[in-house]
């Protein structure tokens, strides 16, 4: 049975089967400070059932347009399970889908995402040194090699690496990566992950309209970050969040909300939060099919 990366596996189908335990740097990359390739190899890890799988790809290309890999069923982790696999490459992001039919190993369907890096040991020693920990430790694919680790406030994330750079074209738009904190752990967390990721803080609201979290009566501190990985949102507060706040993972960015929404809803798509304004966003908060939860926006403008 193969064994591939949770991010890679469905988008090199053709890759060879030998494994690499302790290859050198990933052939042609050049070593950034922060590791990073470039947001249009980030990926939001998606987990449905097997009987929601075909739905859910179909619905989120719907939605956003874009091309889908072959999809196959392998063994992407490091102890034996078997899954359905499949990646939905878009304009505004990229998703990589799972439908586990053997129960989901601890600790993955845990982790929200997967970053290309250039070196991973160098990557992995780095994220520690900023305050990450390993949940699994690096251990090797048929096209590269992979580890889960966890930041301040239980964040967790892949890092993985190919041993042959692949190449993909730029995003239309970024996507962000939404992360819930409370004010125990997020001072740590934007501390740390700036510090990986050589990134910047590119706003830092200490005050914003509670509304744009379902707390109409309070506020709340909205940080956006910006780094080679992409865009990242950390909304802090009280925790106390009503119904699905926080249970979204990525924001997708379109051009025109409205349309984005119709294509949606054509698709099977259902709308939790209705479009409302939230600063200088037009924003919606939908449900597609299997349960994935994601914020669409569009400027204000």
């Amino acid at each position: 049975m193969k064994r591939l990366t949770l991010f890679a596996a469905t988008i090199l189908l053709a890759a060879s089967s030998v494994a690499v335990a302790h290859p050198p740097r990933s052939q042609g990359a050049t070593v950034t400070a922060g590791y990073s390739v470039g947001p249009q190899y980030d990926s939001t890890h998606v987990y449905v059932a097997p009987e929601d799988f075909d739905r859910f790809i179909t619905s989120f290309v719907a939605t956003f347009g874009g091309t889908v890999s072959k999809r196959g069923e392998f063994q992407v982790t490091p102890t034996t399970s078997r899954t359905l696999s499949q990646v939905a490459m878009t304009p505004a992001g990229m998703v990589s889908v799972f439908g586990f039919k053997t129960p989901v190993p601890y600790p993955f369907g845990s982790e929200r995402t997967g970053y290309l890096v250039t070196d991973i040991d160098a990557a992995v020693a780095a994220a520690r040194k900023a305050g990450a920990v390993r949940l699994v430790e690096t251990f090797p694919d048929p096209i590269g090699r992979d580890v889960l680790v966890q930041w301040p406030g239980g964040v967790n994330m892949q890092l993985y690496w190919h041993t042959v750079k692949p190449s993909y074209a730029p995003l239309a738009t970024i996507p962000e990566n939404r992360v819930y904190l409370t004010p125990d752990a997020a001072d740590a967390f934007v501390k740390s992950w700036v510090s990986f990721s050589r990134g910047r803080i590119v706003s830092d609201n200490r005050a914003a309209p509670g509304a744009g979290i379902g707390q109409p009566c309070k506020t709340y501190r909205h940080i956006r970050l910006t780094s080679g990985y992409g865009k990242m949102t950390i909304l802090v507060s009280d925790g106390a969040l009503p119904w699905p706040y926080g249970r979204e993972l990525t924001g997708y960015a379109v051009t025109d909300l409205s349309n984005t929404l119709a294509k949606a809803t054509a698709a099977g798509v259902e709308q939790l939060v209705p479009p409302h304004a939230e600063g200088d966003h037009q924003s919606a908060i939908v449900q597609f099919p299997g349960g994935y939860i994601a914020e669409i926006h569009s400027s204000a403008r």
